[in-house]
């Protein structure tokens, strides 16, 4: 398992991971220090259980947000696509024209 170290709120951590997944680890990181820098510079220096609890309940209130707009769009799309069908099964009668002779 490869140790990877990440930079958080100005501080140091080794992590362990999967192999391959170190990206991934430090995208995450990436996130959450940037939420940790946020908090710094509102609130400065602070003890690093509360800078990491908050910089995570930042994060899960973005992606709670995320998940309630991403439950939006679904329901939207079902909306419309159960218009498309029905639409698709209207029948329309060709329209008769009569010319007089």
């Amino acid at each position: 398992m490869p140790e990877v170290r990440i930079t958080i709120g100005g501080r140091q951590f080794e992590v362990a991971c999967q192999d391959g997944e170190e990206s991934y680890l430090h995208a995450a990181a990436k996130m959450l220090d940037d939420e940790a820098q946020v908090l710094s510079d509102q609130v400065g220096r602070m003890p690093e259980s509360r800078m990491l609890l908050m910089a995570g309940l930042l994060l899960a209130d973005k992606t709670a947000s995320v998940e309630d707009r991403i439950a939006e769009i679904r329901a939207e799309l079902a909306q419309r696509e159960a218009e498309l069908a029905r639409l698709r099964n209207v029948r329309v009668e060709p329209e008769r024209i009569e010319v007089p002779v």
